[in-house]
């Protein structure tokens, strides 16, 4: 028996990653998962890994800046199992490092609408379907840039910021519904995102080791059990809340 058997869940940003790792673990634990992203290729593998480890999982391509793509997402969810009980809204996107003054509207645009409007879409309709099955539980992908500040990436941390202040609101609304939001804050993570940070570059790479006091950067399947705990009945008195996975760096 698994923690999560008879549930049914989106993650967001599930080709790869952190959202794979979390697509992955969700299936483990019995959840029946549908696999969201742009990459259908990429999304698909994802569907494939759970199938092979004995696990049920679709892909629905979708783009989360689209309310239509989020609405056709919920919907096919909902049409193919009958239920909404959990969400991971993971997909996003980081920005190049630069000083502020030097960023220009498309990527302010590009940054917020995928990282922010995109959460708000995906909670907007995922709320809806819970709603009317009695609840669930709704993990957002945001970040230590969510709780801290970091120059050179201040579109980036704004988006951040704002997942958690969305995160903070949506809690309280529905809280009494029976729907809990939390929001998940991983600090740096051997991801595709983070090979593209880095640039490939071994010394980078130990300076950021380095800046974890536990030592290294984390890996996708570490954050993966956090989506799980935040998912499960085994976290039922938390809500409105950052569970900030990060090797310490933020208690520096």
């Amino acid at each position: 028996m698994g923690s999560l058997d008879g549930k049914v869940a989106i993650v967001t940003g599930g080709s790869s990653g952190i959202g794979r790792a979390a697509a992955i673990a969700l299936a483990r634990e019995g959840a029946k998962v549908v696999v969201s992203a742009r990459r259908q290729r990429e999304g698909q593998e994802t569907v494939d890994a759970i199938k092979k480890a004995g696990g049920t999982a679709i892909f629905v391509k979708t783009d989360v800046t689209s309310e239509k793509d989020v609405q056709d997402l919920v919907g096919k969810t909902v049409a193919t199992y009958g239920r909404l009980d959990i969400a991971f809204n993971n997909a996003g996107v980081e920005q190049a490092l630069g000083p502020l003054v030097e960023h220009g509207d498309e990527i302010w645009q590009s940054v917020m609408d995928t990282n922010a409007k995109g959460v708000w879409l995906c909670m907007k309709h995922e709320i809806r379907a819970m709603l009317a099955k009695g609840g669930g539980s709704i993990v957002n992908n945001a970040s230590v840039a969510g709780v801290i500040g970091f120059p050179g990436a201040a579109i980036y941390t704004a988006s951040k910021h704002a997942v958690i202040g969305l995160t903070k609101a949506a809690a309280l609304e529905y809280g009494k519904a029976g729907i809990r939001v939390n929001a998940l804050s991983p600090a740096a993570i051997v991801t595709d995102m983070y090979e593209r940070f880095t640039g490939g570059s071994d010394d980078f790479k130990k300076q950021l080791a380095a800046m974890h006091p536990i030592g290294r950067v984390g890996r996708p399947e570490e954050m993966a059990e956090g989506v799980v705990w935040l998912a499960s009945s085994a976290s039922s008195f938390y809500t409105g809340q950052s569970l900030t996975m990060d090797g310490g760096f933020t208690a520096q």
